[in-house]
């Protein structure tokens, strides 16, 4: 069995190096990767007479060759194939013959990995940010559709203030946007191409570096051959990014867990966004969200496993760093099938007005407004907070009821009490992106605005 570094050895690897050694199971999904980055090696090899124009003629067809075959299933991968890298160059050579096994001239895997993981980050970045952008324009619509509907706002898990319910969807929707932001800065930092810098200190041979780049599309070259194979800095932060992603859909996915189970019964899932129970004939199971949950447990252990890899390596490459795919693919594999999931489970909820404006309309939720009515009158808000926390006290040990120890109540009155009905606390949010109906208008404006300029 051949490999590409088989002249320094008298004899092939053991069957356990072998496995152990081979990526090819993995990261055969880069092969369009792979061959673009050929093709702009060979057509710089060919820019600067290191081959002759019929040979990158030749060459050149071999590549779309091998890519037709990768393509439609067709190519018929060998024991030797470690990577995909070693296959498309084993069937160029096949194809070509003499010119073929000049393509890797001036090159190393270490700068033709790195090349292809750039290239399929950049694709993989630029997709899931087109489906958070979706995902924040559906809380968006729903947003809109919302109006004035309104519902418990928490902390602790314990009811605090009642707020609109756009204005519940809109904050999850604006760490979306964060998201996005970050995936385009990482994305900045990807945009560098490696090809040029060989194993790790460039080569004697006249190569192109920047019309490698230029060709490729990369915004820029690297600066330091060492640094060029060595760094996975891009992979991490990708990582890191999708991992905060994750935190936030998991978030989502836990508030519909609660919204939708019998105690809230604030929304209903849409039979094709829910399961049943395999035992028990009345479920309606939010897999959807719990997966969304579970799924940032997946994301935390790739970015951190990948951390813990890089961690202590000296310059330069080193095979540790064939663990970078499986993480990197994983995790963009589980972000695209979780947005798509939950974009489609929120698009198609039903949420429950009745229930939620039931469950915000306590007379409790409107406590800060009677302290805040009080400092209106010039009393100091600690002491409002004391006068007002006595009332709640009283009415829960069953002195009363609230509205009528407040309206008896000589510093607070029927005034006061009428801030305790129905509806009239949400109303009374006025500050900027606050959670009334005057605050939520705008909100809704700029949210759209802020969502329209990162659409790609």
């Amino acid at each position: 069995m051949s490999t590409l570094w088989h002249g320094r050895f008298a004899g092939g690897p053991a069957e356990a190096l072998q496995q152990l050694n081979d990526s090819l199971p993995f990261d055969q999904r880069m092969f369009r990767e792979d061959v673009a980055g050929s093709r702009a090696h060979v057509a710089m090899l060919g820019s600067v007479d290191l081959l002759s124009s019929n040979e990158v003629e030749v060459v050149l067809a071999a590549l779309d060759a091998v890519e037709a075959e990768l393509a439609n299933g067709s190519f018929v991968f060998v024991p030797s194939d470690e990577d995909i890298h070693t296959a498309v160059e084993r069937r160029v050579t096949e194809i070509a013959g003499p010119p073929g096994a000049k393509l890797h001239t001036g090159r190393s895997r270490n700068d033709q990995v790195a090349t292809d993981v750039r290239l399929w980050t950049l694709a993989a970045i630029d997709e899931i940010s087109e489906l958070v952008v979706r995902l924040a324009s559906t809380l968006g619509r729903k947003a809109d559709a919302a109006g004035d509907h309104y519902l418990p706002g928490y902390t602790h898990l314990q009811q605090a203030q009642p707020v609109l319910l756009a204005h519940h969807l809109l904050a999850h929707g604006w760490a979306l946007l964060r998201d996005i932001d970050r995936l385009a800065d990482a994305r900045v930092r990807v945009d560098v191409s490696p090809l040029g810098a060989g194993a790790l200190a460039g080569s004697s041979l006249p190569l192109d570096a920047d019309l490698v780049a230029e060709n490729l599309g990369f915004a820029a070259r690297f600066e330091n051959s060492l640094d060029a194979v060595s760094d996975r800095d891009f992979v991490a932060e990708t990582l890191f990014a999708l991992t905060l992603l994750g935190v936030h859909l998991s978030r989502i996915g836990e508030e519909f867990v609660l919204w939708s189970s019998t105690e809230f019964g604030f929304v209903s899932l849409d039979d094709a966004f829910s399961t049943g129970s395999s035992m028990l004939p009345q479920k309606k199971n939010p897999d959807v969200a719990e997966l969304a949950r579970g799924k940032a447990g997946r994301l935390i252990g790739n970015l951190t496993g990948l951390l813990a890899t890089m961690k202590n390596l000296p310059l330069a490459y080193n095979k540790d760093l064939q663990e970078d795919k499986e993480p990197l693919f994983d995790s963009v594999d589980t972000m695209r099938l979780t947005l798509l999931a939950l974009d489609g489970m929120i698009d198609t909820i039903v949420f429950n007005h009745e229930a939620m404006e039931k469950s915000a309309d306590s007379p409790y939720a409107a406590a800060i407004d009677l302290a805040e009515f009080l400092v209106a009158r010039g009393m100091p808000f600690r002491d409002s907070h004391a006068v007002v926390g006595g009332l709640v006290r009283e009415a829960l040990a069953g002195e009363g009821a609230l509205e009528e120890l407040v309206a008896q109540h000589p510093e607070l009155g029927p005034d006061a009490a009428a801030l305790l009905r129905p509806g009239v606390p949400v109303q009374n949010r006025t500050t900027s992106g606050g959670a009334g109906p005057a605050a939520v208008a705008t909100q809704r404006q700029r949210f759209a605005e802020a969502l329209a300029a990162r659409v790609p």
